[in-house]
């Protein structure tokens, strides 16, 4: 990735704190079903929640291209750890351009140093992909607002200290009464859910929690009604891009293990890697990354300038998850039964995958997307 000097040095770090860190912890992180809190502030201090925070907040600074090329890294090692450090890192890049300076001040530091956690809390037991159905409720009181409500499938809910939580102030209004609040967790009619228990990817800390009267002051209102809307959609492509990135750095993860077997590993006299056959399937599989990572470039530069990425992030996605379910399969496949063993990702890998064809529009979703432009 051309650009800031900054940026390949910090990415270059971000590889091996992947490498030193989450890859050996990701094991006992998902056996014990948990996210690492001392992980998380490790990456913190090397910068990787306040990417794009502005410098004059204490942030770095850097492009979204860095993020998503920082998620790619990650996920080379755990998906889910990917995932929770850039939805953390979310809320301290939304602090600065959303919230007032009290505010900022007050949560922002907490949450570059790792000592706070944050999350986006959108999704609803019975509101996923249809954003404008959430049912989640404020309502104006003399001081401020009154929150109501149970959001569901949130990343980072089970340990999320800091939150933007998206809630209806016009029922029957739709999108229109749409609008975005600052809770926090551990006062009063806030009730945390306990994590939920999947079939792995634990590390992303998805749960949920219930608002029941949560009172929270008129500065709490980060995006007011309608404006809510229009920003999370924008917020939903960057993620749409950074999520095709992870995709593809878990099968270059899983590549670069499949090729060093087959040159350790013997049949008939000959490595693996002497067979036409097995090395086809390599082959295949970095060609499409090279598509993906195409892609996913085209889209992060798309951000990167301001403009309408809702297309191109579509494709990234698609494409890039679609690649991922693919070929992640084929290469545990071309290792025999060692692929199965847990010291080689590709189990967790394989799950990361499917869960990326759900997160941030389903892939069924964007593909309705891209097709709107050829139904006119």
């Amino acid at each position: 990735m051309a650009g800031d000097p900054r940026e390949a040095a910090l990415l270059d770090r971000v590889r091996l704190f992947a490498q030193e860190v989450v890859a050996p912890g990701a094991r006992d992180w998902e056996r014990e079903r948990r996210i690492d809190r001392d992980a998380l502030k490790r990456a913190a201090e090397l910068g990787l929640m306040a990417i794009e925070v502005p410098s004059e907040h204490g942030g770095l600074g850097m492009r979204f291209s860095c993020k998503a090329q920082m998620t790619r890294r990650l996920a080379a090692a755990d998906f889910g750890f990917a995932m929770s450090v850039v939805n953390s890192h979310n809320i301290a890049a939304k602090l600065p351009a959303l919230a007032s300076s009290t505010l900022t001040q007050r949560y922002l530091p907490g949450i570059m140093s790792g000592e706070l956690i944050g999350c986006t809390a959108l999704t609803e037991p019975h509101a996923g992909s249809d954003f404008a159905a959430i049912a989640t409720s404020a309502a104006r009181t003399s001081a401020g607002w009154v929150l109501d409500g149970h959001k569901a499938w949130i990343v980072n809910a089970a340990i999320a200290d800091v939150m933007m939580v998206y809630a209806q102030t016009e029922p029957g209004s739709g999108a229109r009464g749409i609008a975005a609040f600052l809770v926090t967790a551990g006062r009063e009619g806030f009730r945390r859910e306990a994590p939920y228990t999947l079939a792995g990817q634990h590390t992303i800390g998805t749960g949920g929690f219930v608002l029941e009267r949560y009172e929270v002051e008129e500065q709490a209102m980060l995006s007011p009604p309608g404006e809510a809307f229009r920003q999370a959609l924008v917020g939903i492509n960057g993620a749409r891009c950074y999520v095709g990135a992870m995709c593809c750095g878990m099968v270059e993860a899983a590549l670069e293990i499949a090729a060093d077997y087959g040159r350790r590993r013997t049949t008939f006299g000959e490595p693996l890697t002497a067979h036409q056959g097995w090395r086809w399937a390599l082959a295949d599989a970095a060609t499409d990354l090279a598509a993906a990572d195409a892609l996913v470039e085209t889209a992060a530069r798309t951000i990167d300038a301001r403009e309408d990425a809702q297309l191109v992030a579509a494709k990234a996605k698609v494409f890039a998850t679609r690649m991922a379910e693919r070929h992640l399969p084929i290469l545990l496949q071309r290792m025999g039964a060692e692929g199965l063993r847990d010291n080689y990702p590709l189990g967790r890998h394989l799950l990361g995958a499917r869960v990326a064809g759900f997160v941030d529009g389903t892939t069924e979703i964007l593909l309705e997307r891209v097709a709107r432009g050829y139904a006119r």
